[in-house]
């Protein structure tokens, strides 16, 4: 009598029962039995795992629709008119002439006529005013027009009144130029405007947002996902079977992975036809930009392996992993250039994953660089991505 045993091997056990009754053990090459397909193996784990994910409330609101009102709102705050100034009408301000023609019409400049003294004054001591504006006629007997115009303003909005002033006496410089044109001149200015791209904030805001969104995904969502699996064993149920490690992280990456890119489509598609953010080539720079956030889910998904193949405990998930995020979202330009910050911190910031990623990003979608033309932020990439899946599969526990 021959009784068999599977093993996670191309060779099987086989008992025998002897004649004298010892029951014996030998291998031979399981070649009356198909071969274990690991890569169909890791297919099934990834299109189970796809639609858990799914069938969640948690993950769809926090992976979908989380960075979607998150773009909204980012780009919901972009201002492509270049930024407003407020400025209040004094009373008895002489509103019937031509500075104070041109004044109103700059086009930053939004005249509010609609408030009282005492409102106007604590709207400007509060910073909700630039400025009190009053102009009256000095020269009531010339010929000549002449205009006394008085700005009140206070410190709570000096960076907005200096470029009030400024574009004030641009106006008042128009008006001389107009009314005296033959007033001699010690140089003259010319502007030659050659054209391009008009860069909006939203360019910069919405590759920002994605790197956020991805990092936030893929570090948690990974972490907590692997840490509940095998918390209910379910990892251990998977030692059982002849799937390997390799190929387990594999289908559970591909299932993320596509989930997140998904989350990805929507939020560009959102920037583009919303808030006309810029694809300078198109569905192809859209491509090449998918392509660069799969490298990127990669290096993030596999930090959150390794967190969760570290940690014992599940209250400590959280804080490890926002120790490893927050310093990311805070020095990699996603909020505000790197170059605001001083020079011995930027040569660490741009070594990090998701400067990489977000200056790719910006590179592509509004330079028109394709991804082979710039080789710091893929090779960085890539790197990272070898580094820590080599340690993903070191760290990687089954219970």
């Amino acid at each position: 009598m021959i009784v068999s045993f599977c093993i996670k091997s191309p060779l099987i056990k086989i008992g025998r029962i002897t004649r004298n009754g010892y029951f014996g053990f030998f291998r031979t090459k399981a070649t009356m039995f198909p071969q274990y397909n690991q890569f169909k193996a890791a297919l099934a784990i990834s299109k189970a795992s796809l639609l858990a994910m799914i069938r969640s409330p948690t993950s769809v609101v926090f992976s979908l629709l989380f960075p979607i009102i998150f773009i909204v709102v980012f780009g919901s705050m972009v201002d492509n008119s270049q930024g407003s100034i407020e400025l209040g009408i004094a009373p008895g301000c002489d509103t019937s002439n031509i500075v104070y023609r041109a004044i109103h019409s700059i086009p930053i400049i939004r005249i509010k006529t609609d408030r009282k003294p005492e409102e106007m004054k604590d709207a400007l001591q509060k910073g909700k005013l630039a400025a009190i504006l009053n102009i009256q006629n000095d020269a009531p007997y010339s010929l000549l027009p002449h205009y006394r115009i008085q700005l009140t303003n206070s410190h709570s909005a000096q960076t907005q009144f200096k470029l009030l002033e400024s574009v004030i006496q641009q106006a008042i410089s128009g008006l001389n130029s107009r009314i005296f044109p033959k007033n001699a001149s010690a140089a003259k200015l010319e502007v030659n405007t050659i054209p391009g791209r008009t860069y909006r904030q939203i360019d910069f805001i919405l590759p920002g947002q994605l790197g956020f969104s991805l990092l936030m995904a893929g570090v948690f969502g990974s972490t907590f996902l692997l840490f509940s699996l095998r918390q209910s064993l379910v990892l251990k149920r998977f030692f059982a079977t002849p799937i390997t490690r390799p190929y387990l992280i594999f289908g559970e990456l591909i299932s993320r992975l596509f989930f997140q890119l998904i989350g990805f489509c929507i939020m560009v598609a959102l920037g583009y036809f919303a808030f006309d953010f810029t694809l300078i080539n198109g569905f192809y720079t859209f491509l090449e930009m998918l392509l660069l956030s799969v490298i990127a889910l990669v290096v993030f998904m596999g930090v959150g392996f390794i967190i969760s193949g570290i940690i014992q405990n599940e209250s400590s998930i959280a804080p490890v992993a926002n120790t490893i995020t927050l310093p990311q979202i805070l020095l990699c330009g996603l909020f505000f250039p790197i170059e605001n910050y001083p020079h011995w911190l930027q040569s660490f910031c741009r070594l990090l994953p998701l400067t990489f990623f977000v200056d790719g990003l910006r590179k592509i979608a509004f330079e028109g660089v394709h991804i082979w033309q710039m080789p710091a932020q893929l090779a960085g990439l890539i790197i990272w991505a070898l580094l820590i899946s080599v340690v993903t599969v070191k760290v990687f526990r089954w219970e």
